[in-house]
Formats: structure tokens, C-alpha cells, sequence
């Protein structure tokens, strides 16, 4: 068992570092050329179910607390610090756990994306929308996408363990 326990801890953590490097490198990228070539609010049809849109979100997903009055700016970015830095132990520990720590790094990399718009600008930058005829879903952006795409990662390494595991 100890030799197990070593061995998932065992792993360098530049790996993972650099695929969160990635996530921020790309997600600060676009937004900065979203907000430079498009207009607030103005919608550019790409297909007939997808837009960029650049729009603002003041608070978290689905604009969650957008009109809280700007404590949330703070608090929100308070919140990604902390994961980022719980992530960062969870890398250091399970640096071996090639899925679960692909997981994380890009939830940290769309976190530490979305910080740095909040102490940036004060706000995310979302430009990705997605309709069906006048339905539109929230606007996002990639650190969301990495964020998400995580998620769905670290449900798909847990249940891939819990099997494992019978």
C-alpha cells in the first residue's frame, strides 16, 4: 500500500502547470481579441445556432449575483485563488493520475482565466453564444469551456475508479 501511495504521488508537476498555462494563454487571448475587434452587445452569426457576442458577466455562471452591488467581484475571485492553490496540491500529490490531473489543470487554468479578467477589468469577458431560434444559452468563454470540460473529466476518472475498483 505505502508503495502504491508513492507511487501515484510520484509525477513532475510542470506537466500540469503547463496544460493550465495553456488555458490561460488561449483564454486571455481570445477575449482580448473579442473585446478589441467587436462591439458590447452586438451579435456576429458564425452558424445559425452560434454567435460571438461580446457581453460582461459581473458574477458567476449564468451571471449568478451579476447585481450583487460588486462584493461579488471579490468573493468570486477570492474563490478561484482558493481552488487554484487546492488544485495545485492535488497536482503535486497525484501528479502520476494522468486523467485526474488533466481534470484539474484545466479547471485552474479557466479559474486563474477568469481571476485574472475579474482583477482586470472587474468583470469575465463571455463571447461564445449558443441559440436555438431567440433561446439563447448564457454567454461563455474558453475558461469556462476548460472549466466544464474538466468537470465532466474528474466524473469520468471517478466513475472509471469506482468500476475499477469492484
Amino acid at each position: 500500500m505505502a508503495r502504491t501511495m508513492a507511487k501515484q504521488s510520484s509525477g513532475s508537476l510542470a506537466p500540469w502547470l503547463g496544460v493550465a498555462a495553456i488555458v490561460i494563454l488561449f483564454d486571455q487571448l481570445t477575449k482580448i481579441a473579442v473585446a478589441r475587434v467587436f462591439a458590447y452587445g452586438e451579435p456576429h452569426a458564425l452558424t445559425p445556432f452560434f454567435n460571438l457576442l461580446l457581453v460582461y458577466n459581473r458574477g458567476a455562471a449564468f451571471s449568478f449575483l451579476a447585481a450583487a452591488g460588486g462584493w461579488q467581484r471579490w468573493a468570486f475571485t477570492g474563490l478561484g485563488v482558493v481552488a487554484a492553490i487546492v488544485i495545485g496540491y492535488l497536482l503535486k500529490r497525484h501528479a502520476a493520475q494522468r486523467l485526474f490531473c488533466t481534470a484539474l489543470a484545466l479547471i485552474m487554468g479557466g479559474a486563474i482565466g477568469n481571476v485574472i479578467d475579474r482583477l482586470a477589468y472587474g468583470h469575465v469577458i463571455d463571447f461564445l453564444d449558443f441559440h436555438v431560434n431567440t433561446w439563447h444559452w448564457p454567454a461563455f468563454n474558453l475558461a469556462d469551456s476548460a472549466i466544464t470540460v474538466g468537470a465532466v473529466l474528474l466524473v469520468f476518472d471517478e466513475l472509471r475508479r469506482v468500476r475499477g475498483a469492484r
